[in-house]
This record gives structure tokens, sequence and C-alpha cells, in this order.
């Protein structure tokens, strides 16, 4: 396996991973293929095929069959690491994350996060925005300033239930 396509497997995340989502990644990286171009070949969205790359979301069956040809990986081993018996632990990283990318995520969430549960609140009422739910989208927009980063988190609200 080329230098490239090596995972640092005693660095966060990849040290909380199980191994085959080691695996994955590597081959991804042998391969040279994008997110994108491996959720086309999936038949699932860029975003969520990271997310289960990162063992944040379940391949079905299905999936890990597709996964196995575009990547060149046995199926079995992919059935025996990610099958029906195994479920994704949700939540990589520490309380506060260190990496940047994912720490100004977190601090935007902290500056802006009180002000977007007032308006979720006067918009749609007492709930919250459901992430089980939810489709996330990364989009590049050119700008003259230096390109720009859009996310866009598309949730299901759910109101809280009186009882």
């Amino acid at each position: 396996m080329s230098q490239s396509a090596s995972i640092p497997t005693n660095a966060a995340p990849f040290s909380a991973l199980p191994s085959i989502h080691t695996l994955l990644l590597e081959a991804k990286a042998k391969k040279s293929l994008t997110f994108d171009a491996i959720g086309k070949a999936v038949g699932k969205d860029e975003v969520w095929v990271a997310s289960a790359f990162y063992g944040q979301a379940k391949f079905s069956a299905e999936d890990l069959q597709k996964l196995s040809e575009v990547l060149d990986l046995p199926h079995a081993e992919l059935t025996a690491g990610l099958g029906d018996h195994w479920f994704p632990y949700r939540g990589l990283g520490s309380a506060v994350p260190t990496d940047p990318v994912v720490y100004r995520l977190y601090e935007g969430i902290m500056v802006y996060g009180h002000p977007i549960k007032a308006l979720i609140n006067e918009k749609f009422g007492d709930g919250i925005m459901s992430m089980i739910d939810c489709y996330v989208k990364v989009d590049k927009k050119p700008d003259p300033k230096g390109d720009r980063v859009v996310l866009t988190f598309d949730g299901k609200f759910l109101p809280y239930a009186k009882w």
C-alpha cells in the first residue's frame, strides 16, 4: 500500500475506531476516491457515507455489497466487521474537540447555539431539530474574498411531548 493510503491509526479520531473503519479509509485513499464518488456508487449522500466511514452511521447488507465492489474489499470481511451485529457508537472525540475544523464547528454552536435555539422555538414552538432525521450538505461557494463553506443542516422538527 502506498504511503498516501496510510491512515495514522494511533491518532484521534482513528484510534477510537474499530480497525474495519481504518480499512475503509485506507481503501478509499488507495483508490483515490472521494466520499461523493463512493456515495454515488453506493446510492447514498456523501455526508452520510463519510459518517459511516467514521463509524457514525450503519451500512445495510446491500450497502456493504456495493462498498465491497467499489473499494475492492472482501465482502465477507466487511460483513464480519460491519454486519447486522454491529451498531454505531455515535459521538467521536473529547467534550471539547481539538481538531481546528471540528473545534470551529463546536465554537459556532457555542456562539450561535442559543440564538439558533431561540429562533427554532419562535418559529416552531417548544422542541428540537432532529439529528436522527437530518440531512447535511457541505457546499463550496466562490467569493471574491475567498471561497466560502456552506453548511446546511436540514432536520425534522420534533415537539416535546406533554404528558
